[in-house]
């Protein structure tokens, strides 16, 4: 059976699913999105992603044709309907339909697009064997120009630089700013372990201010870790005792070599593996069952 697709208030099958042509999301990436775990029938930090969501929206001027309340109950409503426990929800505003020209005055309503289906980024054996990264020439587009706070559907920066991974037969790149300080990955958000401190880059940096980031941070500070944000060097991160990445579909994945450069001895480390496993044992455990 395949996935149901929510699109402006009606399901329909995958195969069925469709939008517009003159979607500006579509012809100019104008739009934004979460992406959303479900673990055990319930949907990871709701709250969190939603209030992410509508703080994209106002900040470029989009207006979500759907009140929070309307939202979030389309949101559950179409993860019931999947019947899928464990499931990634991407949920999509985009401007809408316009004409050809980029101008979104031209865009009558917004359209809301919610997927409910599987993902898998990595096999659970690199959980365990860590993985490779190398570090893109790609640069993190400044945030004077377009911030990295708005999920945007425009990813172009971050699909260039994943290129340059596959290109290299490694599955992540790490993207640096203009400086050469270290942003984050093309899709994830990165940590390193020196001295017993978890250290990650800054806000003011261009990064996406992830959710399972801020998630893992706070199981660090429980478990009695130093935690830290500043800037950060790819010096730093090559003479780092750990480095890991953190994400929505990665979760927590260890790295054990930048550049063919080895990260501490080359093995996923006791603080990455202390941590993921707090968080899936949180993820599974928060909230209620939508399907109880």
């Amino acid at each position: 059976m395949e996935p149901e697709v929510y699109i402006d208030g009606c399901l329909y099958p995958k195969s069925k699913a469709k939008i517009s042509v003159y979607d500006h999301g579509l012809l100019y990436g104008d739009g934004i999105f979460e992406g959303i775990r479900v673990y055990s029938g319930r949907i990871f930090r709701f709250k969190e992603h939603i209030d992410r969501l509508y703080e994209s929206a106002k900040a470029i001027r989009l207006r979500i044709p759907l009140s929070r309340e309307e939202l979030e109950q389309a949101v559950v409503d179409t993860v019931k309907a999947n019947g899928m426990k464990d499931a990634y929800i991407r949920l999509v505003v985009t401007r809408g339909a316009g004409d050809l020209g980029i101008d979104p005055k031209k865009c009558s309503v917004g359209s809301v697009i919610i997927i409910v289906d599987k993902i898998k980024l990595y096999d659970e054996k690199l959980y365990q064997q860590g993985i490779a990264i190398i570090t893109a020439s790609t640069r993190r587009i400044s945030p004077d120009m377009i911030s990295q706070r708005v999920k945007s559907l425009n990813y172009l920066n971050s699909i260039t630089a994943k290129m340059e991974a596959d290109l290299a037969g490694v599955p992540e790149s790490l993207m640096l700013n203009a400086d050469g300080y270290v942003c984050e990955c093309s899709a994830d958000n990165i940590f390193i372990v020196r001295h017993g401190e978890l250290l990650t880059p800054s806000p003011e940096f261009p990064i996406l201010l992830g959710i399972t980031r801020a998630v893992v941070m706070g199981i660090a500070a429980k478990k009695g870790l130093s935690v830290r944000e500043l800037p950060l060097t790819l010096c730093d991160v090559y003479v780092a005792d750990e480095c890991f990445l953190t994400g929505t579909g990665a979760e927590l994945i260890p790295v054990i070599s930048v550049d063919g450069r080895e990260i501490g001895n080359g093995k996923p480390g006791p603080v990455a593996g202390m941590l993921l496993e707090e968080f899936r044992t949180l993820r599974n455990s928060e909230g209620a069952s939508l399907f109880d």
